[in-house]
């Protein structure tokens, strides 16, 4: 007696974790299939704190204020771009970060940029993460770990820099998405943690802040 049976395998790479342009990725299980970086812009190891950037702004810089901001007239209501109320500036309807103010896209390339407010919503979405307030080589942080698939990636509490100086090193995190508050046009969403709390805020944009990127799909 003689059975005979074919067996095809398929391996698709472009939806798993792994490295492009050098940069590696992870693949959280998350229902967007959204994958995450496992380090900042500016760092090389998931536990460096990296660059840090005012929304909609590409290099870091030694100021971080309204006088130095590159979309406004150096107030927070004379906004030049990425506006939706007269009160705040002039009206361009535009409401999240185009590929050349991206500062993940500007730094990585175009297979990255930096996350949605709502991809920043689901990391942190209890149903399909769990995270704990924890140090990594020393550094302390978040671990976000998949509840679907047990991969993790680590955000340090890398702190915000405002003016001239660097605030909460060590004690809480803030990163950036690529979501304009549309009512409250100074301000964009962004993620935050201590060893308490996670959860998206809104931040001014002026002020620098992490950016961790997510991998765009093609």
């Amino acid at each position: 007696v003689k059975a005979e049976c074919e067996i095809t395998v398929y391996v698709d790479n472009e939806d798993n974790s792994g490295t492009i342009d050098g940069r590696d990725y992870v693949d959280l299980g998350l229902p967007s299939g959204t994958l995450w970086a496992t380090c900042n812009v500016g760092a090389s190891k998931p536990e460096e704190y990296g660059d840090y950037f005012a929304w909609g702004e590409t290099e870091p810089k030694s100021d971080y204020s309204w006088s130095t901001y590159k979309y406004c007239k150096g107030t927070y209501d004379t906004m030049t771009k990425y506006c939706t109320d007269s009160y705040y500036g002039t009206v361009d309807n535009k409401t999240k970060l185009e590929p050349s103010d991206d500062a993940a896209t500007a730094n990585w390339g175009s297979n990255w940029q930096t996350p949605s407010r709502e991809q920043c919503a689901e990391l942190i979405n209890s149903s399909y993460t769990t995270t704990t307030w924890t140090t990594f080589n020393g550094v302390y942080g978040r671990k976000i770990t998949s509840n679907s698939n047990g991969n993790s990636i680590f955000l340090p509490a890398a702190g915000y820099r405002d003016a001239t100086s660097l605030y909460n090193a060590g004690i809480h995190g803030s990163f950036l998405s690529h979501s304009l508050n549309k009512s409250s046009n100074e301000s964009a969403y962004s993620l935050y943690f201590n060893s308490n709390i996670f959860y998206s805020s809104q931040d001014y944009r002026y002020s620098g802040r992490s950016v961790r990127p997510v991998r765009v799909k093609g």
